[in-house]
């Protein structure tokens, strides 16, 4: 769980930093949504980078799933009573409700702006907008539910993070002094923001019209 939690952590700094490209304009963020598939070039084949990446996510999701499961379950097998619900409890419940909470979001996330390539807003259909990235972006985001949807997903990573870095941290060995134990909260809850904050940018942005 913690090795395929890290690699999350990675790709979405990634993510967010490549989400960021839509304050540049349109131009700026389409070419690097079609960098994206002609990176590596001629090297490897059209779109080979994206597919390497998800490969190597979707092995990802499945080990930590099921690492999640494997734990969620051990867990119930070792304490038949349950004790009285304190941080460490809601902590627990959370990662692991917040966890199938964020499956579900990326599930609609993949539907939305990869797989199908839905417009929610019905004043913005129609392939030249879902076949490009800037326009689908903005025409997503001018919808309030989806904006809303997209604050609370967002919401529920930042404190997946906020916790997830530190554990893994300490399931790898990085906390055996009280000055590492520190850093590593301290680096959980910096991931959280930057991650998270980074990319509430964008559809904030486009709600406040700063993005048209």
């Amino acid at each position: 769980m913690a090795v395929t939690g890290l690699v999350f952590v990675g790709y979405l700094l990634l993510h967010m930093y490549g989400n960021l490209k839509a304050l540049s304009g349109e131009q700026a963020f389409n070419v690097y949504a079609e960098h994206l598939r002609t990176f590596g070039e001629p090297i490897l084949p059209y779109g080979g980078l994206l597919w390497i990446v998800r490969v190597v996510l979707i092995v990802s999701l499945v080990g930590h799933g099921h690492a999640a499961f494997a734990l969620w379950a051990r867990a119930g097998n070792a304490r038949r009573t349950k004790y009285a619900a304190g941080k460490a409890a809601l902590r627990t419940a959370w990662m692991r409700w917040g966890g199938v909470f964020l499956l579900l979001f990326l599930v609609w996330h993949l539907l939305h702006f990869t797989v199908v390539k839905i417009s929610p807003n019905p004043d913005a259909t129609g392939p030249d907008v879902v076949n490009n990235p800037h326009r689908l972006l903005v025409a997503s985001f001018q919808v309030w539910w989806m904006t809303l949807i997209y604050v609370l997903a967002m919401i529920a990573l930042a404190l997946h993070l906020s916790h997830g870095v530190f554990s893994a941290m300490q399931t790898l060995g990085w906390t055996n002094s009280a000055a590492s134990y520190r850093r590593a909260k301290l680096l959980g809850h910096a991931s959280a923001v930057v991650i998270a904050g980074g990319f509430l940018i964008p559809p904030l942005a486009i709600v406040f019209g700063l993005i048209q």
